[in-house]
This record gives C-alpha cells, sequence and structure tokens, in this order.
C-alpha cells in the first residue's frame, strides 16, 4: 500500500435537480442536499486513494462528520477537496471541506475574467464554504468484504 498523509483529490460537481434535498427525500427545498454532499465528499476520499491501494484492496466508510454550511442552488458547481489526514493500521481519516465555485464573468476582449458574487451566501458576503468535515474509511480486501455481506462473487 502506497498510503501516506498529505494524498488529496478533489471533485468538482455541477448541482442537479437529482441532487436537491427534494429527491433526496431529506427536506422540501430545491438546494444541494446534505446526503449528496456527503456522496461528494466520499468520492474525493476515493478518488484520494485511486492508484494507492494493492490490489485487490478497496475502502469502505465507517464515519463521518459533516457540516452543511450554506445552501447550493440548481446550477451551483461545488468543488469538494479531501486529504488524508490521519492513518492507523488499516483505519484512514480525510478532512474535507467543499466550495462553490465562483462563476466566472466574463470582460472585454483580452481582460482577465472576473468573478461573480458566491452563490448561496445568506449575507451576500464572499465566503465561498459550503461545508466541510471528517471522513472514516478502512481499507479492506474487496472478494473478503463481498463475501461477508452476502454478495455474490462475479
Amino acid at each position: 500500500m502506497g498510503l501516506a498523509a498529505g494524498l488529496r483529490a478533489t471533485v468538482r460537481h455541477v448541482v442537479t435537480e437529482a441532487d436537491t434535498a427534494i429527491e433526496a427525500g431529506s427536506g422540501d427545498v430545491p438546494v444541494l442536499a446534505t446526503p449528496r454532499l456527503l456522496a461528494l465528499a466520499e468520492a474525493a476520499c476515493v478518488a484520494a486513494l485511486e492508484s494507492h491501494l494493492d490490489e485487490g484492496m478497496t475502502s469502505v466508510g465507517t464515519g463521518v462528520a459533516l457540516e452543511h454550511r450554506q445552501a447550493s442552488p440548481v446550477g451551483a458547481e461545488i468543488e469538494v477537496e479531501a486529504e488524508l489526514t490521519e492513518l492507523a493500521g488499516r483505519r484512514l481519516v480525510f478532512g474535507f471541506v467543499a466550495r462553490h465555485v465562483p462563476p466566472v464573468t466574463g470582460g472585454p476582449a483580452g481582460s482577465e475574467p472576473g468573478v461573480g458574487p458566491a452563490i448561496g451566501d445568506p449575507d451576500g458576503g464572499t465566503d465561498l464554504v459550503v461545508g466541510g468535515g471528517t471522513v472514516e474509511r478502512i481499507v479492506v480486501d474487496r472478494a473478503t468484504f463481498l463475501a461477508r455481506a452476502g454478495v455474490p462473487a462475479g
């Protein structure tokens, strides 16, 4: 296993109707659902481990602490960065932060693009952080894990 603290990855995602609290059943508003934010954080953790686990090994989620600070409407682009911060045997702990990717506004030809206001900031400020937290994962043998879960081979 080539694991070391500092491994990191970033995933980007544009919020769709399928990502909303309404669709997830976690609320009645058309904004990014907290369970979907968690799924994006998990995806960033998995991406950080890509090509660093031995053949036949995978990781599974075992714990999470998440703070969801801002709403993200349909069409907002979210960037989630996860970093491996702790290793203890097979136990891995990642820290993650999710941010709005500010919309780029076009300027005159040849000028540098500007940045629009933060999406979802209820105070109208420039805090782009959507949420953050930690994710714990355990490294397991894929075949053994699936057998114990009762998933047929193949």
